[in-house]
């Protein structure tokens, strides 16, 4: 077994060199080759009994692609002497001189090439955050003579970590040198860059800085010319201070009147043309509003104030009118002037003190002696005398009355000195007298009798109607005969109306009948025909 693998080993060590020199790459693997210090790997040459695999040999035209996979081995580990080489033998032919691929065997002693292991997995990295976008909106709000005051929106991302500020830089016109104005990051969207050169043109841009980094910084397009600009002083008194300010006693007074105007306007305060009392009135000015301030407001601090902002000549003027009131003193001299019936009448004259207001009206109360307890008759009322009507019989009443100014009612009240006692009078009741009328009227038929024609037989009624007063007498006639007491006839008046019933008449009860009416004023008949005919047979 032996002797059939001395040549093969005669024949690698050529091959071996021919190898190193095709791949020098492989060089670098040698070190670790050498530190493998275990030739008890040799005894597995048993291996080489597969020599057997050499027909293979046809593979030969492929030589080129042999040095690949050598260039591409990493090193080899420390424990990788213990695998068998055998594989490694077999995946990598050794082209010889003449073209023929053989499979190199190691010798007798010599050290077992390990086998390369696969190469290790790189982990993916971590994206890494993205910085935040550029700031919007990049303006210039104001220039002063030495500065400038920029304004801008935060930028649409943020990033995970947040925002931790804005850097903003500035670069003179026709330079490329820029520098940062302020040393920490800040979170505000505005910023005045002071301590700048008048006459300069400066470029301006601001940067958003997170943990992740810098934004794109926001540029503004045209530099900005460092200059003064002159603005006449304007004072913009706010809508509510342009009509008197009313404020009561004790409270205090806090009033911001804005202005504006360039370079900075000196402000001036006056009340009556005299500087004000530094004592009671504190002003406070700023570059853009002026602060009047009393702590505890006194009547005495009512008046017209007048503030005046100028610059170099020119000037603005407004006037501050402050009224500082309290409650009213009570009314005077109210009386009690009469009493009638469920009425009584008052009278009043108005306060001493109208606690520096007008007096917008009075209110009257009224009190009954058994229930002890004001109730309010009237409110508001504007005149200084009053009538309260409605009172109860047989109570007595006390009346006070308050007056009422724009803080409220007076701490205290007008009381009348009398009461009044409304009691119960007796009444006698006198009809009114009403002329009588003459009543008096001759007898007078307003319905006459009428023509009648009837059946034998048959009852029938003649009607006519009378008036008169006294209530004339009624007689009736037949053919100019007095119809007396004749069970034939019966005669009946209700109301003025007249009947005469004929019970079943007969041909001699035909003729002319007439009814006489007679009183002692008159009298009056009226007249007619009946007409009695036969049985219709």
């Amino acid at each position: 077994m032996t002797g059939k693998t001395a040549p093969p080993a005669k024949k690698t060590t050529p091959a071996a060199a021919k190898k190193k020199a095709v791949s020098p790459p492989k060089e670098e693997a040698a070190p670790k080759k050498e530190a493998a210090p275990k030739e008890e790997a040799a005894p597995k040459e048993e291996a080489a009994p597969k020599e057997e695999a050499a027909p293979k040999e046809e593979a030969a035209p492929k030589e080129e692609a042999a040095p690949a996979p050598v260039t591409e081995e990493p090193p080899a580990p420390q424990n990788s002497l213990e695998q068998p080489p055998a594989p490694t033998d077999e995946s990598a032919p050794i082209p010889t001189e003449a073209g023929e691929g053989v499979t190199p065997v190691p010798a007798e002693g010599s050290p077992a090439v390990p086998a390369e292991p696969p190469a290790p997995e790189s982990k993916p990295e971590k994206p890494k955050e993205k910085p935040p976008s550029c700031p919007l909106s990049l303006a210039v709000e104001e220039v002063s003579e030495n500065s400038i005051t920029l304004t801008w929106k935060a930028p649409e991302q943020m990033g995970q970590a947040g925002l931790d500020g804005y850097v903003v830089e500035i670069c003179k016109d026709g330079s490329s040198d820029w520098k940062a104005v302020n040393q920490e990051p800040f979170l505000s969207t505005r910023y005045t860059v002071p301590n700048l050169s008048s006459g300069d043109k400066i470029h301006v841009r601001v940067i958003a800085v997170s943990a992740s980094g810098a934004s794109i910084p926001a540029t503004l397009e045209q530099p900005v010319l460092i200059r003064e600009i002159l603005q006449l002083p304007k004072i913009r008194m706010p809508r509510h201070l342009r009509e008197t300010y009313i404020r009561r006693v004790g409270d205090a007074v806090n009033i911001m009147i804005p202005f504006q105007g360039k370079p900075q306007p000196e402000v001036s305060w006056t009340k009556g043309g005299q500087p004000l009392d530094t004592n009671r009135i504190n002003i406070r000015n700023t570059a853009r509003d002026t602060i009047f301030y009393i702590r505890q407001a006194q009547r005495s601090d009512s008046g017209k104030y007048e503030l005046t902002v100028h610059i170099n000549g020119a000037e603005d003027k407004a006037t501050l009118d402050i009224q500082v009131v309290e409650p009213p003193g009570p009314p005077q001299n109210l009386k009690l002037v009469d009493v009638w019936g469920f009425n009584v009448a008052l009278e009043w004259t108005p306060p001493v003190d109208n606690g520096n207001s007008e007096i917008k009206g009075y209110r009257v109360q009224k009190s009954d002696k058994k229930s002890g307890k004001w109730f309010t008759v009237l409110e508001r009322c504007t005149r200084t005398s009053c009538t309260i009507s409605d009172l109860i019989i047989g109570n007595t009443y006390s009346f006070r009355v308050f007056s009422e100014n724009i803080c409220g009612l007076s701490d205290s009240a007008a009381v009348a000195s009398g009461v009044a006692s409304i009691e119960k009078t007796k009444t006698t009741y006198q009809p009114e007298k009403i002329p009588q009328r003459d009543m008096m009227e001759p007898p007078k038929f307003t319905q006459p009798l009428t023509d009648r024609t009837t059946t034998r037989g048959y009852s029938t009624h003649l009607f006519c109607s009378v008036r008169g007063f006294p209530q004339p007498k009624i007689i009736w006639l037949k053919n100019q005969m007095e119809i007396r007491e004749d069970p034939k006839y019966i005669a009946l008046i209700d109301q003025g109306v007249c009947s005469l019933e004929i019970r079943k008449p007969g041909p001699f009860d035909g003729g002319v009948y007439t009814c006489k009416a007679v009183n002692p004023l008159g009298e009056a008949s009226v007249d007619c025909r009946l007409d009695v005919k036969g049985e219709i047979g």
